[in-house]
C-alpha cells in the first residue's frame, strides 16, 4: 500500500531536522573507535571472508614458486612414483625429493598430479579407451595435498575422448582453489587408434578450448591463478604455435619423455627456445630413465624450469 503523501513530507521534514545531531554524532563517535563507524559490524554481519589463496599462500603460482610434482594412479605403481604406497607416504617421499629445488627467492610447491582419467588398452562399455578415476580417490588426494599444503594436478589420458568433455566432467574439482589441469596428449588417439599402440596428439583448437573454460573457471568464482599442464615429448604432439595464453592460468608445456640424460636436455632446450612464451617443464622417470638426473643437474640446466614432475 501507497503511504499518505503528508506522511512522506513530515518524515523527510523530521530527518532534516535532525541532520545537524546526526552529523555531531557522527564526528564523536569517529573518534572513539566504536563498532558504529563500521556498517557491517554495527549491523552484526560478518566481515567478507578474503579471498581464497594457494595452499602455502598468494595467489600466484609461476613464476613465484618452482612447483615439484610426483605423477601417477593408485591402481598400479607402474603408473608413476605417486602410486607407490599410501597417499600420504607419498607425500613423505615427494618432500624429501622436492627439498633440493627450493630457494629463498623462490620456494617450492609441491604437487601431486594424479591420473584422474587413465587411458586403456580396453574400449570399455563406451568404446572411448579410457577410465574416470573414482570421486572417492580424487578426495582422499585431494585431502593428502592439502594435509602437506600441495596442489593436486588432475591428469587427464583421454583415449578416444576429448581433453574439454574430460575437463568440464572435473568442474567440481577444478572450483577448489589449490587443484590444477594437466593435458597428456599422447594418450589422445582418434578414431580407430588405440591408446599404447599408437602415440596420441591434440589439436591446438581442443586445447584453447579447454584452457578458454578453466580461465572462465577461475574467474567467475575468484580463484588464485591456476597451474595448466601440457606434455609432450614429440614435435606434432601439439602445436604450440597456436596455443593462446591465458591470463589466470600458469600455462606449462612440460617436456615428457624417458632416456639418457643428454638427449633429454637437448630436446628440452629446443622445446623451451620454441615456445619462450609459456613456462618450461621437465620430467623425470625413476625406473625408465638412464643415469637419472639429480635436482642439482636438473638446475644447471638454461632455462631453470618452473616445474619438475616425478614419474
Amino acid at each position: 500500500m501507497t503511504k499518505p503523501r503528508h506522511v512522506y513530507w513530515r518524515r523527510r521534514l523530521t530527518a532534516l531536522v535532525g541532520l545537524a545531531g546526526v552529523v555531531v554524532a557522527a564526528a564523536l563517535l569517529s573518534g572513539n573507535g566504536g563498532d558504529e563507524g563500521d556498517p557491517q559490524r554495527a549491523a552484526g554481519e560478518a566481515p567478507a571472508p578474503p579471498p581464497p589463496e594457494l595452499p602455502r599462500g598468494g595467489v600466484s603460482v609461476l613464476p613465484e614458486h618452482r612447483v615439484v610434482a610426483f605423477y601417477g594412479a593408485p591402481q598400479s605403481p607402474e603408473l608413476g612414483a605417486l602410486g607407490i604406497g599410501t597417499p600420504a607416504t607419498a607425500v613423505r617421499r615427494l618432500e624429501r625429493q622436492a627439498r633440493p629445488y627450493g630457494r629463498p627467492d623462490r620456494p617450492m610447491l609441491p604437487a601431486l598430479e594424479l591420473i584422474a582419467v587413465i587411458a586403456n588398452a580396453d574400449a570399455g562399455d563406451d568404446g572411448m579407451y579410457r577410465a574416470r578415476q573414482p570421486a572417492k580417490v580424487i578426495r582422499r588426494y585431494l585431502r593428502a595435498a592439502r594435509r602437506a599444503k600441495a596442489l593436486l594436478l588432475l591428469d587427464i589420458q583421454p583415449g578416444r575422448s576429448d581433453f574439454f568433455t574430460e575437463t568440464t566432467r572435473l568442474k567440481k574439482w577444478l572450483k577448489e582453489p589449490d587443484v590444477g589441469l594437466a593435458l597428456d596428449p599422447e594418450w589422445r588417439v582418434g578414431e580407430g587408434e588405440v591408446p599404447g599402440q599408437v602415440i596420441g596428439r591434440v589439436s591446438s583448437r581442443e586445447v584453447n578450448a579447454t584452457s578458454a573454460w578453466l580461465d572462465q573457471l577461475v574467474a567467475r568464482n575468484g580463484l588464485p591463478e591456476k597451474l595448466f599442464v601440457i606434455h609432450q615429448f614429440t614435435d606434432d604432439m601439439v602445436d604450440h604455435t597456436t596455443l593462446k595464453k591465458r591470463e589466470r592460468l600458469a600455462t606449462v608445456l612440460n617436456v615428457d619423455g624417458f632416456g639418457e640424460p643428454g638427449i633429454k636436455k637437448a630436446k628440452y632446450r629446443r622445446f623451451a627456445r620454441q615456445a619462450r612464451e609459456f613456462h618450461p617443464g621437465y620430467k623425470l622417470f625413476y625406473e625408465e630413465d638412464t643415469n637419472l638426473m639429480s635436482p642439482r643437474q636438473v638446475m644447471r640446466m638454461k632455462p631453470q624450469p618452473d616445474l619438475v614432475v616425478y614419474e
